[in-house]
């Protein structure tokens, strides 16, 4: 069985992710976790989730690795850098909506990646981000739900059947 961890800090954007959760969720061959460096996170909307991984328990390789935006991605933590870093090195499958982009950004991981997101403007003073040259990473900006879900299912399907 296939995983797709979704990523969602405190504050996170519960519109998001919902639309490609619910695909996932309907096939027999993938199952859904969550993980955050709280044990518990409430999103924008005032949903209560409860987390099945501590940023720091994760240490497999993840089929999907899914970013979902929100108010708290100015966070500083070694442990989700190495997750992402380790995600890309690998070649898997890496989502990120809104400010989960805007982290990829801050971070240099956009560098040589073709991606949306939120404006460029807003990362001009990001050291780290480079103009993008191919295509690995899925970005969007945050009025893009349903194309993100759209676009990362077609791709998984394609990739990882």
């Amino acid at each position: 069985m296939k995983t797709a961890l979704f990523v969602l800090l405190d504050q996170y954007a519960d519109w998001e992710g919902a639309y490609l959760l619910s695909l996932l969720n309907q096939r027999d061959d993938w199952q859904i976790k969550t993980a955050s460096n709280l044990p518990q996170v409430e999103s924008i909307g005032g949903l209560q989730t409860m987390i099945d991984f501590k940023i720091s328990e994760i240490d497999r390789e993840l089929e999907l690795l899914v970013l979902i935006g929100g108010n708290s991605w100015n966070i500083h933590s070694p442990e989700l850098y190495r997750i992402i870093e380790k995600q890309l090195i690998r070649g898997l499958p890496l989502a990120a909506i809104c400010g989960a982009v805007d982290y990829l950004a801050n971070h240099g991981f956009l560098e040589g990646y073709r991606h949306t997101g939120n404006d460029r403007f807003l990362w001009q003073d990001y050291p780290n981000y480079q103009t993008p040259i191919n295509c690995s990473v899925h970005s969007v900006n945050s009025s893009a739900a349903v194309p993100f879900a759209v676009t990362r299912l077609r791709s998984l399907t394609a990739c990882l059947s």
